[in-house]
């Protein structure tokens, strides 16, 4: 579990930092094949790490968290916390682009309107999806 909360925030940092590197450099294809090797080789590593710490390292963490009160409900509620998030940065950039396709289609053809915002609904639905997942999450928690 360590390994996990050491290398976690190095892979997202690298994946955040990626596109500024491509845009500098102006080698962005080349630079970013080369970030993603070096992403998947450090998610390899982490998997390997995760796998060879065994069941005992595993029974001995859920020995401290029933210790400590929380019941082993950490997983259910960071997955809740990832169900919930992912599904609204999608329905975020799903909104994003069904919007701006739907504008664009009314400014010429005002009497779709109601077609246009079926659309959008639609791409707004995959949030609250996330919220539902995220709920079931916590209530089995």
């Amino acid at each position: 579990m360590s390994a996990w909360l050491i290398g976690l925030p190095l892979i997202v940092g690298a994946a955040a930092l990626a596109p500024l590197a491509a845009r500098r450099l102006h080698r962005g294809a080349v630079v970013l094949a080369v970030i993603g090797v070096l992403l998947l080789g450090g998610a390899v590593v982490l998997l390997l790490a995760a796998a060879a710490a065994g069941p005992a390292s595993a029974a001995a963490t859920g020995a401290a968290a029933g210790a400590t009160g929380t019941g082993g409900s950490t997983g259910a509620l960071i997955g809740a916390g990832i169900a919930v998030a992912g599904s609204s940065i999608g329905a975020g950039i799903a909104v994003a682009y069904t919007g701006a396709a739907a504008l664009a289609i009314m400014s010429e053809r005002p009497e779709l309107f109601g077609r246009a915002m079926v659309i959008v609904g639609l791409a707004e639905g995959i949030a609250i999806y996330g919220l539902v997942v995220g709920i079931i999450l916590i209530g089995k928690a």
